[in-house]
């Protein structure tokens, strides 16, 4: 385990909240000691849930330990089945009680309640959220799903070929999407809608607002559709090898995927693709061919989330929009080898860590004009002064809009195009206004054009000043001497004022350039010479 200030995923548990909250008649039993009582800050603030997930804590103290804790856990049990009704439920400790050895599971069966009970070990101090979700789900659609252990999967996929009447339409399941997870409510409606316009039945969603008779339904389809393979592909696999339904492998994020996407699930569905794709209006597309787009082309991009978002968003990124990825990583280490093979694709080395200081470290060093990460990588691009674009869970109350706004399908590639260009569309207005602020017309000093008679107030021109010359934060250079902030009076007046004329969104990496040109060649005081000295060193 590591002490950190930040945490990309929670524990274990906490992927199990995820699923019990995403449905509409389980509920969870965390044997857990007071102040692990956090889900309802995460699902109702967090992720504007409409009501309490579904989790009863025991909440012991450190007085209770000297006592009974296996008895206040089935009591903590017991009055949940009386008091919420559920159809299943769900057992399990958090972190802190895992060390106490109760064995919730046992406990839980004991009490031979009339309903499903199906006990999670999710070691605490090994995994985290998702693989935390990934096993809740898959352990819940084991436990609800009765197998005939007397017939093959080949069987079980001949038997619904065979019971389907003439004329009905193919069926699927779209799973993995949850709560708290990265735009899935607007993913499942974008995706579901594109399924039905193709003319197939979307039988159950699930786990997001699925019921615990919907998962019993699931093997009765003709396939699945492996939304989040990070949450999904384990039980996707089980019911391929249990039931023979094929599933998914692409993940419809961009235009291309997307068309992909509904390619491969015509083969699924034996349907001819034909009038789906050519009934799409593409405007990503088409706006990434635009004028107004063609400067973009090459911008360099840094990319970091869970896998499934990376590796989508990288291609979306060169294929379609024509930036140049620099820098690629993950946080979901049992997805390492998918983003390695991505990476490889783009000619760099994919990151893989959770301590968001290695990813700032490399943020910094590659110094790129475009961030796509998790709320995180918000926080870290804001500090640098780089544009940012949040792709990816973790994320923070704003990336649960009210709006409708999909990451998936054609309307996510216009939804992706708006939110990665309109940064950048608005660093060039940035940058043309500070090229131009010493012009009569564009100066601090002249009046708002809407309001000809009156001129900005002395001390909001002298702060404009002042903000439009700021210096970033000290760095290091990896010529391994630190920068101070007092290298920030070594820069001679003019040199600074040239400074502020390069683009803002490399303004940055000239600096770090020019800072450790002077250190490396002994200069003490950075002057015009100086800046286009580095300038054509580090252009060689």
């Amino acid at each position: 385990m590591q002490l950190t200030l930040w945490t990309y995923e929670g524990p274990p548990h906490i992927g199990a909240m995820r699923i019990a909250a995403s449905m509409t008649d389980l509920h969870y039993v965390l044997h857990s000691p007071q102040g692990d009582t956090y889900a309802d800050l995460l699902f109702t603030m967090i992720g504007r849930s409409r009501k309490r997930p579904p989790v009863t804590y025991t909440t012991f103290q450190a007085r209770d330990l000297g006592g009974d804790t296996a008895q206040l856990f089935q009591d903590s049990v017991n009055n949940a089945y009386q008091r919420f009704q559920p159809k299943a439920m769900i057992v399990g400790a958090s972190c802190t009680a895992e060390l106490i050895q109760d064995d919730p599971g046992g406990l839980a069966r004991a009490l031979t309640l009339p309903i499903p009970v199906i006990p999670l070990e999710l070691p605490s101090y090994q995994k985290k959220e998702n693989w935390g979700a990934s096993e809740t789900f898959y352990h819940i659609v084991r436990g609800l799903v009765a197998v005939d252990k007397s017939i093959s999967a080949q069987q079980y996929q001949e038997n619904r070929t065979a019971s389907k009447q003439e004329g009905q339409k193919p069926t699927c399941n779209i799973l993995g999407p949850t709560a708290l997870g990265f735009r899935n409510r607007d993913d499942v409606q974008e995706i579901q809608g594109l399924l039905e316009s193709m003319g197939i039945e979307v039988r159950v969603v699930a786990p997001l607002n699925a019921s615990v008779s919907d998962l019993a339904k699931i093997p009765a389809a003709d396939f699945n559709v492996s939304l989040y393979p990070e949450i999904s592909q384990l039980t996707c696999t089980w019911l391929n090898k249990t039931f023979g339904q094929p599933f998914t492998k692409i993940i419809p994020i961009g235009t291309k995927a997307t068309k992909a996407f509904i390619e491969e699930v015509a083969r699924l569905a034996n349907l001819n693709p034909e009038s789906t794709l050519a009934n799409q209006e593409e405007r990503a597309h088409w706006y990434a061919k635009s004028v107004d787009s063609t400067y973009l082309t090459d911008k360099r991009v840094f990319i970091f989330g869970d896998a499934s978002h990376v590796i989508a968003a990288a291609k979306v990124a060169a294929d379609e929009i024509g930036f140049k990825v620099v820098g690629l990583g993950t946080y979901s280490r049992e997805f390492a080898r998918e983003v390695r093979e991505a990476a490889k694709l783009y000619d760099v080395e994919a990151l893989i860590t959770d301590d968001y200081l290695e990813v700032e470290q490399k943020v910094s060093e590659l110094a790129p004009d475009l961030v796509l990460g998790t709320q995180m990588e918000r926080h870290i691009a804001k500090r640098l002064g780089i544009p940012c674009a949040v792709i990816s869970a973790p994320v923070h109350v704003q990336d649960f809009p009210a709006r409708y706004s999909p990451q998936m399908g054609f309307e996510g590639a216009n939804v992706l195009f708006d939110t990665w260009i309109h940064p950048l569309m608005m660093g060039l207005e940035e940058h043309l206004i500070m090229m131009f602020r010493d012009d009569f017309e564009f100066s601090a000093k002249a009046a708002p054009s809407h309001l000809g008679h009156a001129a900005p107030p002395e001390s909001s021109q002298s702060k404009t000043s002042q903000i439009s010359v700021a210096s970033p934060s000290p760095i290091k250079i990896n010529a391994g001497e630190a920068i101070s902030s007092s290298v920030d009076s070594l820069w001679a007046a003019d040199a600074e004022k040239e400074l502020g004329k390069i683009p803002f969104f490399v303004r940055g990496k000239a600096r770090r350039n020019t800072e450790k040109f002077a250190v490396e060649h002994g200069i003490s005081h950075i002057t015009i010479e100086t800046l286009y000295d580095a300038k054509a060193h580090y252009g060689r």
